[in-house]
């Protein structure tokens, strides 16, 4: 239960984290944050990691920012490292993922597991079949099926050399836009000052598509009936 308390407390204030992270840590915080997104893309188990929130988070870090003294301070973080890294993070996660899926193969469809629920398989396989090999570009949008859809396609809907193209595109423009938003925004004053409010926001914005798909299903179920 405090293990629940302190990841729920990390999620929502990202940036008190993330600046006490750098400040122990330095240079070792892009390393820190590579770990995060590599596990949060690669390891099916893990899909509630917060990975649009952390990128945005990232990115403020990465702008120089304005002291109360009003001197212009330099930023922690280079943009252009951290972009570069967390694609290559978000890019080695989904092929693990991809692997993982191939090696286990079918048989995963068989029974529901502790950590791999049959039901988030099923949606994940439903949401590749409707927008195709575009799914792995797609899903790197929206939580949980990002961690799922790289692990169907290794299932055996998708070869790597098909894959691996989808996975560098939609890699490097999910890393890019969250990253450059919260460079260009994060430390806007109204910003800055509701941070927690803003990744309340992008939580919910990223949840969107996944609640839209549950509401179609639920209700055009009951229409049915």
């Amino acid at each position: 239960m405090e293990l629940l308390r302190d990841f729920i407390d990390f999620f929502l204030h990202l940036d008190v984290h993330l600046s006490q992270i750098i400040t122990d840590y330095g240079v070792w915080a892009y390393l820190i944050l590579f770990l995060i997104i590599f596990v949060e893309t690669g390891v099916v188990v893990m899909p509630f990691l917060p990975g649009d929130s952390l990128l945005f988070a990232a990115g403020a870090f990465a702008a120089p920012y304005i002291a109360q003294n009003g001197e212009l301070m330099p930023a922690p973080f280079n943009v252009f490292y951290l972009i570069g890294l967390l694609f290559i993070a978000a890019f080695l996660g989904d092929t693990l993922n991809y692997y993982i899926g191939d090696y286990i193969g079918p048989k995963v469809f068989r029974r529901d597991y502790r950590f791999l629920k049959k039901e988030h398989l099923l949606k994940t396989q439903n949401f590749y079949e409707k927008h195709g090999a575009k799914t792995i570009i797609f899903a790197r949008f929206i939580p949980i099926i990002r961690t799922f859809a790289p692990f169907i396609a290794g299932v055996g809907t998708m070869k790597y050399s098909k894959f691996i193209s989808y996975n560098l595109i939609g890699g490097f423009v999910w890393v890019a836009l969250f990253v450059s938003a919260g460079y260009f925004f994060g430390n806007i004053p109204a910003v800055k000052k509701n941070f927690t409010l803003v990744i309340f926001a992008i939580i919910f914005i990223s949840m969107l598509p996944p609640l839209y798909e549950f509401a179609k299903h639920k209700f055009g179920s009951k229409s049915q009936a």
